[in-house]
């Protein structure tokens, strides 16, 4: 028989420095888990992995044991690694801060394979190319139309049905009264 899950945690802890202080000690606490095994083991499974950010995801048992699985680094932490970037643009779709190529993608995307929702590896690579121009990095120096893609936002907008009876609060059109008293009698 299985062991019952008490409850799964996801966690993202810098390879081989996992320490009990929070965010590790706090999350595996509330749950009565040994965190200086989960530490100990985590340390020893990622020290090849010094200074990456690795995500987790911990299972914890009824029984107060854990395991757990490691994935690969976050894409937005391999396309700054990549093209030697501290942070994305505080504002992506005005500020670009930065250039990615594809071969520079499909590196990425390999990587990341298994962990990806894709079936093929040009699909991995538009789903870190999404990414990438999301923090504000243009892939292979193509220039986002800003001023298009605000027209084609502004165009869905407006094709959207709009009722021409006034909505009471619960979305309902509202009953309409005769202005000047002249109610019916019944």
């Amino acid at each position: 028989m299985a062991k019952e899950i008490k409850a799964k945690l996801k966690l993202q802890i810098p390879g081989g420095g996992a320490t009990p202080a929070p965010p590790v000690g706090s999350a595996l606490g509330q749950y009565g888990v040994n965190i200086m095994d989960f530490v100990q083991a985590f340390n020893n499974d990622t020290s090849s992995r010094q200074g990456e950010i690795v995500p987790v995801e911990i299972t914890i048992y009824e029984d107060n044991s854990f395991s757990y699985t490691t994935k690969t680094a976050p894409a937005s932490y391999l396309i700054k690694k990549a093209i030697g970037l501290n942070s994305g643009s505080p504002e992506p779709h005005k500020e670009k801060v930065a250039n990615i190529t594809t071969p520079q993608l499909e590196t990425i995307a390999e990587a990341k394979m298994e962990d990806l929702n894709a079936n093929d590896l040009a699909a991995a690579v538009k789903i870190i190319a999404g990414t990438a121009r999301s923090m504000g990095v243009t892939v292979d120096g193509e220039e986002i139309d800003v001023a298009a893609s605000n027209e084609a936002a502004e165009n869905r907008v407006s094709e959207e049905p709009v009722s021409d009876e006034p909505a009471s609060e619960a979305g309902e059109p509202a009953e309409t009264v005769p202005a000047e008293g002249g109610a019916e009698e019944n």
